[in-house]
């Protein structure tokens, strides 16, 4: 029993050490090389977990193996374009000037019935609305609607936009959180006197989060019943 747990533990150690150093991210953001060897780590970590004959030393060795051919794979990528695209594949355009491109849906095996479902995943529901459409490598599609049905922008109707920056939480769960305030250059002092104005307390707050230019949002805790 002991030896088991200690085999999983190492595994698990090992596994998510390779993952990490991969940078790898959610399987639906995966390149197909990488889905193959996130696939193959997964299998040759199981082995030594099924089997208590087989050495962890193998199994962690495969791992470490695979990891770093992946890791250089990568790094040649990034200077060869062939190389990339030997491994990664190429964005295909599947709608060009508004017209469907049949022929490169049967390069991909992609029906019709998979283009609108893919679409419908964009929030596009007419297909007559799209000037372009580019299947990635990763499996998503990017859309680009015809001019007349894109939304109007800040800009388009001549309105100056408000500073905003990116909304960072600095109070979670009545916790502050300092690495925020650090990033934001902000205190603790400049928080306590927002939450005044709103006769609340740091402990009182769920969430609070801050941008660099003064904007806020305030989630209260519940009342406990």
């Amino acid at each position: 029993m002991i030896s088991a747990i200690t085999r999983t533990a190492i595994l698990y150690i090992f596994v998510t050490i390779g993952i990490r150093l991969m940078g790898k991210r959610q399987i639906g953001d995966m390149q197909p090389n990488e889905l193959v060897v996130t696939f193959l780590i997964s299998e040759i970590a199981a082995i030594p977990l099924q089997d208590m004959n087989q050495p962890v030393l193998s199994g962690v060795t495969s791992v470490f193996i695979l990891v770093v051919l992946e890791i250089s794979f990568s790094i040649i990528a990034m200077k060869s374009f062939r190389i990339r695209k030997l491994l990664n594949g190429k964005s295909v355009v599947i709608i060009k000037n508004g017209v469907i491109d049949q022929r490169s849906m049967q390069d991909v095996r992609m029906t019709v019935l998979d283009l609108v479902e893919l679409l419908r995943g964009q929030d596009v529901f007419d297909i007559s609305q799209v000037a372009y459409a580019i299947l990635e490598v990763n499996g998503n599609l990017s859309v680009l609607l015809k001019s007349q049905f894109q939304n109007a922008t800040l800009k388009d109707l001549n309105i100056k936009a408000q500073k905003e920056g990116l909304m960072l939480p600095v109070i979670s769960d009545g916790k502050l959180i300092k690495e925020t305030l650090v990033s934001l250059s902000t205190d603790e002092k400049n928080v306590k006197s927002i939450l005044k104005k709103k006769n609340s307390k740091i402990s009182e707050v769920f969430l609070k989060t801050l941008d660099r230019y003064g904007n806020y949002n305030i989630i209260k805790k519940e009342d406990k019943v």
